[in-house]
């Protein structure tokens, strides 16, 4: 066993402080160059077209598709999850104040990465069973049109399935046990009865209701956590320069912030901050294109526009107000990490009740990612075994998700990562393939919204 847990260690470490580093961040480099900084070119575009669709009650999704923002809505509720409050918090106090500025700049380039993976998977969707189906699957099929494509497709297939739906939901779910038993006092197998009984009951209700249910509470909970942090950040808003000094220098010279009591060097802080920043927007993994293929759109890089405005909502807007709740408050002082760290941070202010208020954010972005987790998990569930795997995909999660909010076997959680990093590879692949196809769509779409 002990021989497992140091392998595991190993290959995690390689995947998460090496390898998915350089080949992200050299993707999102390589189609910022390739499509003339796309996510400058078209952020009022992207910024135009998303809130110009907003809707709490839109158009029902079905099998013909959905539209541009319900697309959107899917993809950042599965973007916006517990990363947003306690992996920022970790990766500050891993990597100190000045890894925020680096997963600033990987989002940056993330979302070059992530205008090619919509596009992508817009230009590849077909229709299976009177169905509208897309993701990465199929444009890698579409890359590679032999037997290679078909068990590349299968390997991702399988990968996102274990990594997001099944493992990666139990993670989500262990972070709400753990803050309701926190604020309220609730066991665990309380909470997890609960959240697997009401998870279940979206799932069962097909596309539409996952869709239906996406595209409220995304809205609600950004709303309700920037509110909540705007009055912990206001209360010290003489602090505010000075916590943006700390990331500007902090991404430089992080020994001269905070006294170096932190301890990290540039390294650390770039490590942790685009680590931690690759995780949290997810550009790049191949999870998101699976909301982005099934919209209703004219051309296909009108939701690689839109699908821009997911990285950008995610970290460098919502993630920051984590961030400088915790800085402005002073809790940064590495005797806490995680989400303990960002409950002192709201206690300070709103004491007891801090922690309330975090277990409901923590609550609602969890099951968010949930639900699109599952969704994207389904997608993939659905090409290898056709719609008959469906209801007991369903049940296995709910049933999973339910035992995450008691159980936490790091094995599992480091597993869980590593299948991340490991399905992040056949995506890219066919991201670099099939580059020129995002060229030539780029530059017709760019033609014709000249005219």
């Amino acid at each position: 066993m002990d021989f497992i847990l140091e392998l595991v260690d190993i290959i995690h470490a390689f995947l998460w402080d090496k390898f998915l580093i350089i080949a992200l961040c050299g993707a999102g480099l390589y189609f910022t160059f390739l499509l003339g900084f796309v996510q400058i070119r078209k952020f009022k575009q992207s910024f135009k077209k998303t809130f110009g669709s907003v809707t709490l009650r839109g158009e029902k999704a079905g099998k013909e598709g959905m539209t541009s923002f319900q697309s959107l809505a899917t993809a950042i509720a599965a973007q916006i999850g517990t990363g947003n409050l306690a992996g920022v918090a970790t990766a500050m106090v891993s990597g100190g104040p000045g890894a925020v500025f680096w997963m600033w700049a990987s989002a940056f380039l993330g979302m070059a990465v992530i205008y090619a993976e919509a596009t992508l998977a817009q230009h590849y969707k077909t229709v299976k069973g009177g169905e509208v189906v897309g993701g990465p699957v199929y444009y890698i099929q579409g890359a590679f049109k032999n037997k290679f494509g078909k068990n590349l497709a299968a390997l991702f297939a399988v990968l996102i399935i274990l990594a997001l739906g099944l493992m990666g939901n139990m993670v989500q779910a262990n972070s709400v046990g753990y803050a309701m038993e926190n604020a309220f006092g609730i066991p665990p197998i309380v909470t997890g009865a609960f959240i697997g009984a009401m998870a279940l009951l979206v799932f069962l209700g097909g596309v539409s209701r996952i869709v239906a249910v996406a595209e409220k509470i995304v809205p609600i909970m950004a709303v309700f956590f920037v509110g909540a942090s705007l009055i912990v950040i206001l209360k010290n808003y003489n602090m505010i320069i000075p916590s943006f000094i700390q990331i500007f220098v902090g991404a430089f010279k992080p020994e001269a912030v905070l006294g170096g009591c932190l301890g990290v060097s540039v390294k650390e802080a770039v490590r942790f901050g685009v680590a931690r920043g690759l995780f949290t927007h997810e550009a790049g993994m191949g999870s998101t294109p699976h909301a982005h293929a099934l919209a209703k759109v004219k051309h296909p890089c009108e939701q690689g526009v839109v699908a821009m405005m997911g990285v950008f909502i995610d970290t460098i807007i919502l993630l920051p107000f984590t961030v400088l709740a915790i800085l402005t408050t002073g809790s940064l002082d590495g005797t806490k990490t995680g989400i303990e760290l960002t409950q002192h941070a709201f206690s300070t202010v709103f004491g007891g009740a801090g922690n309330v208020l975090i277990a409901i954010c923590v609550l609602f972005f969890a099951f968010a990612t949930i639900v699109g987790w599952y969704y994207f998990g389904l997608a993939n569930v659905k090409y290898l075994f056709g719609k008959n795997g469906e209801k007991p995909y369903a049940v296995l999660v709910s049933v999973l998700v339910a035992a995450g909010c008691r159980l936490k076997v790091d094995l599992i959680w480091d597993m869980a990562d590593i299948l991340n990093g490991l399905m992040v590879i056949p995506n890219l692949i066919a991201l670099i393939t099939l580059s020129g196809v995002v060229l030539k769509l780029t530059i017709d779409y760019d033609k014709k919204t000249k005219k």
